[in-house]
């Protein structure tokens, strides 16, 4: 298995990538509607690639792989495309590494409308044009459930949802969220008892599995830490219905605040920059500390004095498994998951932090700082708010999850969801449990 560091041309398509994110608009609408769906769990394939993040910059000699016909590969985001700040940029970032590495032809397209994606799809797949078609995101499963069968000869790679119909031609890249959200519980417990609060809250996109997994995770982490340090904590958890909309971030965060939330989850894409600035302005107009906490890519150099820890939800390395499967010739349909120990998921270290700041300072979007402040800073902070109890809480629950000696549900349904927080709400935390026990 290879080890995938960081090329130099993935560097300066990061930098590349961070300079048209910051343009993204910030406007006011409503939330959208709350989208809710049954999926049924399919038979799962374990994945065998281990994949170690380098963070830093580093000069790799690659050869590509060679194969006797081209493979070309087209990403589908969804309908928020480009511009995220997280998920679908992440996409974006596996693939153009994968086109580096494994010398394949990437092309990229953003729907127009949700009414627009199936159509798209069809459309795309009876041209017969890729030899893998990427879906970014939920909002795609019932487009590729209802087209995916009608072209057994297109492969495509759903990410971080599933269909719930094993196909050969199908391959589900899931994370298992609710590993990261289960040790960003237990660390933005402790940060918020420093704080004299008892609440944490998470802004949050859509109701939709990915969602429900981080939901699980966030809770049991908050429940857990009440458990072994004895401090009583209650979340917060407010779904806007965008992924889109920072302004409404910024509405449902100061209202988050209101109610004695002192540390804001962000899972709702480019709606929780909102949550950012919100946090900022609540310190600076009423003294009072706040801090938010990023995901999927590290963001802490956005505002590293109000965010000093983001978890990590690559999505970058399910979107290059996908192609690097196609390519080898080791393709194989149904549901591959990736968590802590495939490295799938995990919390920002300060080497990531420092790459992530050193390609904003490149296309001078990091104002007023250097990369090295910025470690300085989150170290500085991550040292004052997160005590060694609760670090070591948390590495004694990671290393828990990465034995395999507890293993999280995944709910399948709204009901199922709802029965394992309110047990796990109780204290039951063996309720978020498919393995293993909490005594």
């Amino acid at each position: 298995m290879r080890r995938r560091g960081v090329s130099k041309t993935v560097l300066s398509l990061v930098a590349l990538l961070i300079g048209l994110l910051i343009g993204a608009s910030v406007g006011l609408s409503i939330p959208g509607k709350t989208i809710t769906k049954t999926v049924t769990q399919s038979k799962v394939v374990t994945v065998t690639r281990t994949v170690t993040p380098k963070p830093t910059a580093t000069t790799t000699t690659t050869t590509a792989v060679q194969t006797k016909k081209k493979v070309n590969v087209l990403v589908l985001f969804d309908v928020g495309g480009r511009g995220d700040l997280s998920f679908n940029d992440m996409a974006w970032l596996g693939a153009q590494e994968a086109q580096k590495e494994l010398g394949v032809n990437v092309s990229y397209l953003t729907p127009k409308s949700l009414a627009d994606m199936k159509p798209l799809l069809e459309d795309l797949s009876s041209k017969g044009k890729y030899n893998l078609i990427v879906l970014v995101g939920f909002l795609w499963t019932a487009p590729l459930n209802e087209t995916a069968s009608k072209f057994p000869n297109q492969k495509y790679a759903l990410i971080d949802s599933t269909t719930g119909i094993p196909r050969p031609n199908e391959m589900d890249l899931l994370f298992k969220e609710q590993e990261v959200a289960s040790l960003i519980g237990v660390i933005a417990s402790g940060i918020a008892h420093e704080l004299g609060s008892n609440k944490i809250g998470a802004l949050v996109g859509m109701d939709i599995p990915p969602l429900w997994r981080f939901q699980v995770g966030y809770y049991f982490g908050a429940k857990y830490y009440e458990k072994k340090i004895g401090n009583p904590t209650n979340v917060v958890w407010t779904i806007t219905g965008t992924f889109s909309d920072p302004a409404t971030g910024k509405q449902y965060t100061e209202q988050m605040l209101k109610q004695g939330v002192r540390v804001i989850y962000g899972l709702a894409g480019a709606t929780h920059l909102g949550a950012f600035t919100a946090v900022k302005e609540w310190d600076e107009q009423h003294k009072e500390k706040a801090f938010a906490i990023g995901e999927d890519a590290s963001q802490e150099w956005i505002d590293p004095y109000h965010i000093f820890m983001s978890g990590r939800k690559r999505v970058d390395v399910a979107v290059f498994t996908a192609i690097e499967n196609v390519v080898k010739g080791t393709w194989k349909g149904g549901i591959h998951k990736l968590g802590l120990k495939e490295g799938g998921v995990g919390i920002a270290t300060l080497d990531e932090v420092k790459w992530f700041a050193e390609q904003a300072y490149k296309v001078g979007k990091l104002k007023g700082m250097t990369p090295d402040q910025v470690v300085s800073i989150v170290k500085s902070l991550r040292e004052k708010y997160i005590k060694p109890e609760v670090w070591n809480l948390a590495k004694d629950l990671e290393s828990k999850i990465r034995s395999g000696e507890i293993q999280f549900k995944s709910p399948m349904s709204v009901q199922e969801r709802n029965s394992i927080i309110k047990g796990t709400e109780s204290g039951n935390l063996n309720a978020a449990l498919a393995k293993g026990s909490i005594g």
